[in-house]
């Protein structure tokens, strides 16, 4: 079969990282093929060299046997390439239309046709299934929907090449579904499809062949996925068998330790109550919207809250702001990682000591540069953080150093209740046994921990016991020698739904 995408001898280094390695495969029109590998494989810098936001230092790119040369990413656009980063690639302040045309906003004698630009958004929202009012600024959307934006305003290029780089990562089910079925479609149109998860369950689902890259190296091309099991896949990306990612093991509990009781406030439909007990892994889980993340920034005080209490060993907090929760031992891991968790144009090092700081600055005014990198250089050590040097900027780390970098950070303050939102979202395999390990590091040394997931293998898979939201409110709670996917399912359901129309 005719490749109409192919890379030949890719290469790409930067300071102190050789991020690809004579990389070579091809793809076909009209096959979803997907790029598998680890964080820090180099799929991210093969993507961004696709659409021209890198030039490959060897090799080639060609399209249709066509050497090509992209300068920026609007040269990779006209050629009719299009990638969806799973950062998106999004103006919060402008309309949704506006982002779904940026660049190519459709004018009439100089001027935006606003009717058109409406008209036009509507029809790219509909082939998605999304019912989104193309006037409203982009910033107020969830971010499941910000990323449905972000799919159409690739589909609305009408590329020939789509890469997708975790593009379910934010979407609920029946947002996956509806998805994977335009992904089809795109496939019986011909398009030249790259598609890149960590969910093996998707890349079965949707893909026809695969690739993959470990340390920026080609591994294997496999033309027929259905002729390759998924273990070795797995073997193949991290060199090595991971019989059981969990690897749960249950320990003694102490006494209840973050105590939430008729807490209300935005995102919530009804007065949250929780326990966490010393020691615990709570896992949350509901559909996209159910209000578990709403939940957690009251606790946090990302969020303020309208009534209701918090205890911590039984003595009641007042949290107006995240400061308050840090000084009491409360902290986040946020969902959105870029957006809320690292200060990307900063190094690792500054990111580790951004909270920590204060413990290290004399008089807290001076910074004190040698305690900074001590504790820097002792939590990237213990979290085996990727990095070639603690003052690269922790922007150009994979996904899952950075997030080990957060966690770091977090270290630091000696916690002693953690709230984990999608900790593993976007993170290979590999990593994702990383962080479990340090979530179970943390309840064993007593911490309590709270983990918010929207994958039920995951929060079924290292949790003591699942609280359930539905609509805002709490649904219920389940201990583990309780826990039953159809069960859990049908608490966070829509009353009325059926476990079989999906999460």
């Amino acid at each position: 079969m005719a490749h109409y995408l192919q890379f030949e001898s890719i290469s790409k280094g930067f300071p102190g990282v050789r991020a690809l390695s004579s990389v070579s495969f091809g793809v076909a029109e009209g096959s979803v093929h997907a790029l598998l590998g680890e964080n820090g494989a180099g799929k991210s810098t093969l993507l961004k060299i696709l659409s021209g936001v890198y030039r490959a230092d060897e090799g080639r790119l060609l399209l249709d046997g066509r050497p090509q040369t992209f300068r920026d990413t609007l040269t990779a656009l006209r050629a009719g390439v299009a990638v969806i980063y799973q950062e998106l690639q999004l103006v919060p302040q402008l309309s949704v239309a506006e982002n779904l045309f940026l660049g190519h906003l459709p004018n009439t004698a100089g001027w935006v046709d606003r009717k058109t630009l409406r008209q036009r958004a509507a029809e790219q929202l509909r082939m998605l299934g999304e019912d989104i009012d193309p006037r409203v600024k982009l910033g107020s959307l969830p971010i499941g929907q910000r990323q449905m934006v972000e799919i159409a305003k690739a589909l609305a290029r009408d590329a020939k090449v789509i890469a997708f780089d975790e593009p379910t990562s934010s979407l609920s089910s029946r947002e996956t579904d509806r998805l994977f079925a335009v992904i089809r479609s795109l496939r019986q149109q011909g398009k030249v499809i790259l598609y890149v998860s960590h969910r093996m369950d998707e890349i079965y689902a949707v893909c026809d062949a695969a690739t993959v890259l470990r340390d920026g190296q080609h591994v294997q091309t496999y033309p027929r996925l259905v002729e390759v099991t998924r273990d070795e896949l797995v073997r193949k990306m991290v060199g090595r068998s991971i019989a059981d990612v969990y690897n749960y093991a249950p320990r003694k509990l102490g006494p209840p330790l973050l105590e939430v009781k008729d807490l209300s406030g935005s995102g919530l439909s009804a007065p949250a109550s929780f326990t966490v007990r010393e020691g615990e892994i709570v896992g949350f889980f509901g559909l996209v919207g159910a209000g578990r993340s709403e939940l957690i920034r009251l606790v946090y005080g990302a969020t303020r809250t309208t009534g209701g209490t918090i205890a911590l060993s039984g003595k009641p907090l007042r949290i107006r702001k995240p400061p308050d929760a840090i000084k009491s031992g409360i902290v986040l891991l946020p969902e959105d990682r870029k957006k809320e968790g690292i200060v990307p144009v900063r190094s690792v090092q500054e990111n580790v000591n951004v909270s920590a700081r204060r413990h290290f600055s004399p008089m807290r005014f001076f910074i004190s540069y040698p305690r900074e990198r001590e504790n820097a250089s002792r939590y990237v050590n213990a979290l085996s953080v990727k990095t070639p040097k603690l003052g690269q900027e922790v922007r150009l780390l994979s996904g899952g150093n950075q997030q080990k970098v957060i966690i770091g950070r977090w270290l630091g303050e000696n916690p002693r209740v953690v709230l984990f939102d999608e900790p593993t979202r976007g993170i290979d395999v590999g990593a994702k046994s990383e962080i479990y390990r340090i979530i179970y590091g943390l309840a064993e040394r007593g911490v309590g921990v709270v983990v918010v997931s929207s994958e039920l293998p995951e929060v079924m898979g290292v949790s003591d016991r699942i609280v359930v939201m539905r609509d805002g409110t709490i649904a219920g709670s389940v201990d583990r020698a309780d826990f039953a996917q159809e069960r859990l399912l049908a608490m966070a359901l829509p009353e009325g739904a059926s476990v079989g129309a999906g999460a």
